[in-house]
């Protein structure tokens, strides 16, 4: 059985608690997009994981893991951080495997990055870590992939700054290497996760383009990037928080203002520890946006929501969600493309009543408080999409399973 998870808002949406709580009866767990941008944070027994080039699934034993197809992987970040899971413990050996069609960022990339982002007509905030320009190479048939690190004809194309830097990975590199598409062939009846990163709104077609990231978030991205044909996904689940975030530049609708909110957005970012994994730089922080999580759900045919965070709000008396956008005196109920028409639309709010109780503790849905439930209630409603996980904290305990995951 293949199952997709996704982010289904602009990414920090709690993915990797996710993937690692549903990794727990998976055989194996592909990460399918992305790089070291990216980062997930993992807390379990006490101990807190912070990846981000791994798949989650690395935590639990028995699992194996799968950096995929349209991944773009920095060796140096790699090893890196295989390093320090395992000082926390973690075997790692003959457990992680790297598809050898997979792009390599160069230490030049980054600089490119850099320089890139200070000519843009519209910077986007790029965190400088080669990705952007790694994508670029690749669709300018320019890229080096993992694969290539074994063809000594090619290796002699590179300078010798390029050689130097790959040499001491590519041995370890080539231990890892798979040819995906036949290496899935083998799980096709086994118990599959495929793993994205950023969230679908930061993808680069259906995202807030141009303040994208370059590869696919989508849910498609899997077969794309995870060596499996389309028709071969079971279930997509997409994780939004219950209040809406994002880093770098671009629109954001439901933002919170100082004018309007006061101090909410300090606030949510303090108590939701909205600081970003890689960077460590503070996420801007809004509302609930509903319009675009419907998009999400319609553009990524979401089988299931997947509702983390809800525990930050236990101690507002109101709570509000933005359910359409208005410019110009008129009502918008559907995700724009246009850039400029995003930046300048104004969130329509509804307010629900607050529950005013901790729920972090609470392992079942049915004791969670009505005023909690009636919220969650409203968000499947207008999304017309169920929400088959809500999760209460920041341990795999803290999770409440509304939906059968394993089973067609």
């Amino acid at each position: 059985m293949h199952l997709v998870v996704i982010g289904a808002q602009w990414g920090d949406e709690g993915k990797g608690k996710i993937v690692d709580y549903l990794s727990e009866e998976a055989d194996l767990v592909v990460r399918f997009s992305g790089g070291a941008n990216a980062g997930h944070t993992i807390v379990t027994d006490d101990i807190t994981y912070k990846l981000h080039l791994i798949p989650s699934g690395i935590v639990y034993p028995k699992t194996k893991v799968v950096l995929g197809t349209g991944m773009v992987i920095d060796p140096e970040s790699l090893f890196s951080e295989l390093a320090t899971i395992k000082k926390q413990g973690i075997s790692w050996k003959n457990r992680v495997f790297i598809s050898d069609r997979a792009h390599i960022v160069m230490p030049s990339y980054k600089t490119m990055d850099v320089e890139l982002e200070k000519g843009r007509r519209s910077p986007i905030g790029t965190t400088g870590r080669g990705i952007g320009v790694t994508y670029s190479q690749k669709a300018q048939r320019e890229g080096i992939r993992i694969c290539d690190l074994g063809d000594e004809s090619f290796l002699g194309t590179l300078t010798t700054e390029e050689l130097d830097f790959l040499k001491p990975f590519i041995d370890p590199i080539k231990e890892m290497m798979i040819d995906l598409a036949s290496f899935m062939d083998n799980y096709r009846n086994k118990k599959v996760l495929f793993e994205g990163a950023q969230g679908i709104l930061l993808d680069l077609d259906i995202g807030t383009y141009p303040f994208v990231s370059s590869g696919y978030a989508a849910a498609a991205g899997a077969s794309l990037g995870g060596g499996i044909g389309p028709g071969t996904i079971d279930k997509v689940f997409g994780v939004f928080k219950a209040y809406s975030t994002r880093v770098g530049n671009g629109p954001f609708p439901s933002e919170f203002s100082k004018e309007r909110d006061g101090t909410l957005e300090q606030y949510i970012r303090d108590l939701g520890r909205e600081y970003g994994v890689t960077t460590g730089r503070p996420r801007r922080c809004g509302y609930l946006d509903l319009v675009a999580l419907k998009y999400a759900c319609r553009t990524n045919s979401i089988n299931h929501l997947v509702l983390t965070h809800i525990d930050v709000y236990d101690d507002m008396d109101e709570i509000k969600v933005c359910v359409a956008y208005e410019a110009d005196g008129k009502e918008i109920s559907d995700f724009p493309s246009s850039r400029n028409l995003l930046a300048k639309v104004k969130p329509v709010l509804r307010s629900f009543k607050g529950w005013k109780e901790i729920i972090s503790e609470i392992k079942d849905y049915n004791s969670l408080p009505v005023n909690a439930k009636d919220y969650i209630k409203f968000i499947e409603d207008y999304t017309n999409t169920s929400i088959g996980i809500v999760s209460v904290g920041y341990k795999r305990e803290q999770t409440m399973m509304r939906t059968s995951i394993w089973t067609r």
